[in-house]
C-alpha cells in the first residue's frame, strides 16, 4: 500500500532559526495540516506538512526522538537528520496532548520495528556451521588394501591361503582402524587451527575497516534519506490533491477567522485609541496641577521666607524691650533711691522747723 497517513492535526508551524538556535522563525502564515504518515514497506514512521506545494516540516521519527510541550500550546522536538528543530503552535491544549500521545505511540512502534530489523540482520550474518567430523576421514592407502610387504608372499595351498587371508584381514581392520582414528583426530585438529586462524584473521581485518565501513554506511544512509525525502516530497506533491483541495477549504475557512480576528483588533485599536484620548487629558489635568503645585511651592518658600523674617524681627524686638525692661528698672532703683533721699530731707527740715 506504500505510506499513507495515520493521524492528522492542524497547527502553526516553526523552525530554530540556524543562525542563532534560539529564536524561532515561523514557516507558514497560518495553520496548515501536520499528518503521521506509515510506511509498511519500510516500517517508517514520518511527520509530513505541507503549505501550498511546498513540504514544510519532513522528519522521519526515531526512537531517540523527544516531544517536548514548553507550553499549553506549543510543542517542539530536534531532527538530528535535518539538522533542526520543528515547533508546531496549536489552537487548543487538547490538540497539543493528542500529538503528543501519538508521537509517543508512533516512536515506541519505531523502536520495536528497529530493534526486529536488528534482529534479523543478526540472524542473517550468523556463520554457517562447520562440515561434520565424518567428511575428514582420510582416503585408503595402498598399504591399506594391499597389505605389508610381510604380508605379500607366495600363494600356498587353498587351506593355508585361507587361515592366512583370516588373520590378515583381522590384522589389516585394527590397524587401519588405529590409523583412521589417528588421522581423523589429526585432520580434525588441523581443520580448527586452521579455522581459527581464518576467524583471527577476519576479525583484525574487520576491526581494522570497521570506521571505514561505519562511515560508509553513515554516507549510505544520508543518500537514501535524501533520495526518499525527494521522492516523498515528489509523491506528496503529485498524488495528494484532495489535500490540497482539503487544505483550500481550511485556508478559506483560516481567512475568515483572520478577518474576523483583524476585526476585533481594529474595535480594540479604536478603544485603545479612545484609552489613548483620555490619557492625554489625563496627562494635561497632570501638567495642570504640576504647574499648580509649583506656584503653591513657589508661594510657601516666599511665607517661609517672611515667616523667617517676622521671626527675626520679633527676636529683635524682645531684645529690645528686654533692654528698655532693664534700664527702667535701673532708672526705677535710681527714683527710689531719690525719693528715699528727698523723704529724709524732708523730715530733716521738719524737725528744724519744729526746732525753731
Amino acid at each position: 500500500m506504500g505510506e499513507q497517513p495515520i493521524f492528522s492535526t492542524r497547527a502553526h508551524v516553526f523552525q530554530i532559526d540556524p543562525s542563532t538556535k534560539k529564536n524561532w522563525v515561523p514557516t507558514s502564515k497560518h495553520a496548515v495540516t501536520v499528518s503521521y504518515f506509515f510506511d509498511s514497506t519500510r516500517n517508517v514512521y514520518r511527520i509530513i506538512s505541507l503549505d501550498g506545494s511546498k513540504a514544510i516540516i519532513n522528519s522521519t521519527i526515531t526512537p531517540n526522538m523527544t516531544f517536548t510541550k514548553t507550553s499549553q500550546k506549543f510543542g517542539q522536538w530536534a531532527d538530528s537528520r535535518a539538522n533542526t528543530v520543528y515547533g508546531l503552535g496549536f489552537s487548543s491544549e487538547s490538540h497539543l496532548a493528542k500529538f503528543a500521545e501519538k508521537f509517543a505511540e508512533f516512536k515506541e512502534a519505531a523502536r520495536l520495528a528497529k530493534e526486529k530489523s536488528q534482529e534479523k540482520m543478526e540472524l542473517t550474518s550468523t556463520p554457517s556451521q562447520e562440515s561434520a567430523p565424518g567428511d575428514l576421514q582420510s582416503p585408503l592407502t595402498s598399504e591399506s588394501i594391499n597389505g605389508t610387504d610381510d604380508e605379500r608372499v607366495t600363494p600356498d595351498t587353498p587351506q593355508h591361503v585361507e587361515a592366512r587371508a583370516e588373520s590378515s584381514q583381522n590384522a589389516l581392520l585394527f590397524s587401519h582402524s588405529s590409523s583412521s582414528i589417528n588421522k581423523h583426530w589429526e585432520a580434525e585438529l588441523a581443520a580448527l587451527k586452521g579455522n581459527n586462524a581464518k576467524l583471527t584473521a577476519a576479525l583484525l581485518e574487520s576491526t581494522a575497516n570497521v570506521k571505514q565501513w561505519k562511515q560508509q554506511l553513515a554516507a549510505y544512509q544520508d543518500e537514501a534519506e535524501r533520495l526518499h525525502k525527494r521522492v516523498t516530497e515528489l509523491e506528496c506533491v503529485s498524488g495528494q490533491t484532495t489535500v490540497i483541495k482539503s487544505q483550500k477549504t481550511e485556508l478559506n475557512r483560516t481567512i475568515e477567522e483572520l478577518e474576523a480576528a483583524l476585526k476585533a483588533k481594529e474595535e480594540e485599536l479604536e478603544r485603545l485609541k479612545a484609552e489613548v484620548e483620555s490619557a492625554n487629558e489625563f496627562q494635561s489635568q497632570r501638567d495642570s496641577l504640576s504647574l499648580k503645585l509649583q506656584d503653591s511651592e513657589s508661594r510657601n518658600r516666599t511665607l517661609e521666607a517672611q515667616l523667617s523674617e517676622l521671626e527675626q524681627r520679633l527676636e529683635s524686638s524682645q531684645r529690645e524691650r528686654e533692654a528698655f525692661r532693664k534700664s527702667l528698672r535701673s532708672l526705677l532703683e535710681l527714683l527710689d533711691g531719690k525719693i528715699f533721699e528727698l523723704t529724709e530731707l524732708r523730715d530733716t527740715l521738719a524737725k528744724l522747723l519744729e526746732g525753731s
